[in-house]
């Protein structure tokens, strides 16, 4: 593998409760997914989990 691992995120707002899954990948100890707010402008309110794709 070259070391750039992927994640499938699963956010939901917790103030609208739309949900997202977005992909992922891992950069400086964090998954980076481009995701900034919700469609509602929640930027702070969010369940999140990831799991690992091989």
């Amino acid at each position: 593998m070259n070391g750039t691992n992927k994640y499938i995120v699963n956010i939901e707002c917790n103030q609208c409760g739309e949900r997202f899954v977005l992909k992922g990948r891992m950069k400086k100890g964090k998954v980076e997914t481009g995701f900034k707010k919700c469609l509602c402008d929640n930027q702070d309110e969010f369940d999140i989990s990831q799991e690992e794709l091989f």
